[in-house]
């Protein structure tokens, strides 16, 4: 299957969690933000929320500066 992520086309394990896009990115363990079709999902729900076909996932991480 394939879903855009972070803009960019990937193909994906049928069955791929929002979890398993954040570590395929590499984001941080923290500071971390999902959208999932424009939605936020919340970190509690990574594990069990799955990336469909077509899906844009979002991977946004908390930048310091000034």
């Amino acid at each position: 299957m394939r879903a855009q992520v972070n803009g960019t086309s990937r193909d994906l394990a049928e069955g791929t969690s929002v979890a398993a896009v954040v570590t395929l990115v590499g984001a941080p363990a923290k500071g971390v933000a999902v959208a999932l079709d424009g939605a936020v999902v919340p970190r509690a729900l990574w594990e069990k929320t799955i990336v469909p076909d077509g899906g844009v996932v979002e991977v946004l991480t908390a930048v310091q500066g000034g």
